[in-house]
């Protein structure tokens, strides 16, 4: 790795990190190999990954209803992650803290190529939002575009036997 990628990978951890208070959620830089990171730290374990943007209206419907799923289904493991760059962390942060899902993992595309995290992810996805996927136990994976209702959500479980 050359000293410029270092150099700027350690910025945007670090405005990543210093901008974590105790009342505020904490929000992980998605950087290449964070997808393999996530489904690694969860073997064995279904999980859900919810895909979503500030500027993303469907998104912010969603975010109820992700909510409401988090407090009927707290063993479930979600992990959020917005497509969103540094800019935005203020406001992720203040959409998150919102709705109450500051516990969950929360991430955010950290790259200056975001093409490449979507690839990394997903080859088949372009970027329409919002993008759930959710694993089974085995991290076979089935991949959804668009807002959802809870029932959907709910549907999609008893499929994977989450």
């Amino acid at each position: 790795m050359n000293t410029g990628k270092l150099l700027a990978g350690l910025t945007l951890t670090t405005i990543f990190m210093s901008s974590v208070s105790a009342d505020q959620p904490e929000i992980k830089p998605f950087t290449p190999g964070s997808y393999q990171q996530i489904l690694a730290a969860s073997p064995n374990q279904p999980l859900m990954l919810a895909i979503w943007s500030v500027d993303c209206p469907s998104c912010l419907k969603d975010m109820d209803t992700l909510s409401k799923l988090h407090e009927k289904h707290p063993a479930l493991k979600i992990v959020m992650l917005a497509t969103d760059d540094v800019e935005a962390l203020p406001e992720i942060k203040r959409i998150i803290d919102s709705h109450k899902l500051g516990g969950l993992e929360n991430w955010a595309f950290a790259s200056d190529n975001p093409e490449k995290l979507r690839y990394e992810i997903d080859p088949a996805w372009y970027g329409e939002l919002p993008r759930t996927y959710f694993f089974d136990a085995g991290h076979q994976r089935l991949g959804k575009s668009g807002a959802m209702s809870l029932e959907e959500f709910e549907a999609q479980f008893s499929k994977l036997k989450m």
